[in-house]
């Protein structure tokens, strides 16, 4: 009898400014690309974070993946690092990578995919506001 895949969710907040930029461009061009999000000054967001993990339940334990284990690989490799830093100026990964929603999630994932036991699916979904987030992989 084939296993099922279940997906378990993991819910994490973090505060974090940063700055999109384009080092390239003129500064006529990132304010008419980015606008706000281009602010000198850097902005914050107030970053939701969900990680999804897709297995087959493990028979002995019942789990797809111990939650404690996930909570905590998400604290020590994403809100640790991330959580009331700027990207641009506290964060190896964003010295030079533009720290868009899309750029984040993509770290993230990486950051993660190495802890994780590569029989799951990991997916990243990243809530930059309530109305805007992303979502990687995607298919």
């Amino acid at each position: 009898m084939t296993q099922k895949k279940v997906a378990v969710f993991r819910k994490e907040h973090f505060n974090a400014a940063h700055r999109l930029n384009n080092p390239n461009w003129s500064d006529e061009k990132n304010e008419r690309v980015y606008g706000k999000c281009n602010n000198y000054n850097f902005h914050g967001h107030n970053y939701d974070l969900i990680v999804q993990v897709t297995g087959e339940i493990d028979p002995e334990t019942g789990y797809v993946m111990d939650m404690k284990i996930l909570s905590e690989l998400i604290k020590c490799e994403v809100l640790d690092n991330f959580d009331h830093k700027n990207l641009n100026l506290d964060t190896e990964e964003f010295k030079d990578l533009n720290p868009s929603a899309e750029n984040i999630a993509i770290v993230i994932y990486d950051k993660l995919r190495d802890k994780i036991n590569k029989n799951f699916d990991l997916k990243i979904r990243l809530y930059e506001t309530e109305r805007n987030f992303v979502e990687y992989p995607i298919g």
